[in-house]
C-alpha cells in the first residue's frame, strides 16, 4: 500500500513491485489486527466496516431485546459495540466531522437500544444517564490516557519518547516559564494538517495540553486520574447542549 494524499495519487507507479522475482500488486487499503488503513490515511474503510459491523450486531439484539432485562442488555450492547467503537479510536483523531457522525450514530444507536427509546428520541438525554462520551470526548480521552502512561513511564518507550515537556532548555530557565507549571508538551511542527496534525506526536500533545491543570500535575492514582478525566470531558461534551 502506498500511502500518499488524494492529490498526488496520479504519481504512483503503476507497475508493480517486485521483491526477489515475486511481483507486488498495491491495495487501496489494508487490514492489521482489526484496523483498516486506507492509502490516503482517510480511514474512510474502517469508519465504514465498523459502522457495519455494529449495525449487524444491532439487527441481532433487537431480536432478543424483548427477552432480556434491561441492565442485561445495556452489558451486551456496551460489551459487543462499545468496545468495537472505542478499540484503536485514536486514529480517528483529527478526522473530518462527516466521519466523526459517522461513528456517532453507532453510539446513538447503542444508546436507543438500551433505553428502549424510538429512533427519533432525542438522543442527548439518553447518553447522559448513560454516562456516555460522545465520539470526540472517547477519542480524546484514550489520548490523553495514554499520554497519562508515556509521562509516568507505563507506556513503552517508542511512545515515552514523544512526550517531551516544553520547552526543551535547561532546568536553571524553565523554572521562570508559566508553561513548566501547566505540565505542556512539545507539538511539534506539521506541514500537513491532514495527515501530520493527525499523528499521535502531534494528537497526544495537544489533547494533553487542553486539559486544566489540576487533572495534568495531579498526583493521584491512575484510576483517580481516569475518572477526573472522564469526569472533565463529560462536562464538556454536555454542558453546552
Amino acid at each position: 500500500m502506498w500511502c500518499v494524499p488524494p492529490c498526488r495519487h496520479h504519481q504512483l507507479p503503476v507497475n508493480q513491485l517486485t521483491i526477489q522475482s515475486i511481483s507486488v500488486a498495491s491495495r487501496e487499503s489494508v487490514c492489521d489486527l482489526g484496523l483498516y488503513m486506507d492509502s490516503d490515511m482517510s480511514m474512510h474503510k474502517h469508519v465504514t466496516q465498523l459502522v457495519c459491523l455494529c449495525y449487524g450486531v444491532f439487527r441481532q439484539f433487537r431480536s432478543i431485546c424483548c427477552l432480556l432485562p434491561r441492565t442485561a442488555l445495556t452489558t451486551l450492547v456496551s460489551s459487543f459495540t462499545m468496545s468495537k467503537v472505542d478499540y484503536c479510536n485514536v486514529v480517528l483523531a483529527g478526522l473530518p466531522q462527516r466521519e466523526l457522525d459517522h461513528v456517532q450514530s453507532v453510539v446513538n444507536m447503542a444508546a436507543r437500544l438500551s433505553a428502549d427509546a424510538r429512533k427519533y428520541d432525542h438522543i442527548t438525554p439518553l447518553l447522559r444517564d448513560l454516562h456516555w462520551l460522545r465520539v470526540p470526548e472517547r477519542v480524546k480521552f484514550k489520548l490523553c490516557v495514554l499520554m497519562h502512561h508515556c509521562l509516568t513511564g507505563v507506556a513503552p518507550r517508542y511512545l515515552t519518547e514523544l512526550a517531551v515537556p516544553v520547552p526543551g532548555v535547561p532546568s536553571t530557565a524553565r523554572r521562570r516559564l508559566h508553561s513548566v507549571l501547566s505540565a505542556d508538551l512539545v507539538m511539534p511542527f506539521t506541514r500537513r494538517s491532514t495527515i501530520g496534525d493527525r499523528s499521535f506526536t502531534v494528537a497526544g500533545p495537544r489533547a494533553w495540553n487542553s486539559l486544566p491543570s489540576d487533572i495534568r500535575t495531579s498526583t493521584s492514582s491512575f484510576n483517580t486520574f481516569k475518572k477526573h478525566l472522564k469526569s472533565y470531558l463529560f462536562q464538556l461534551s454536555f454542558s453546552s447542549l
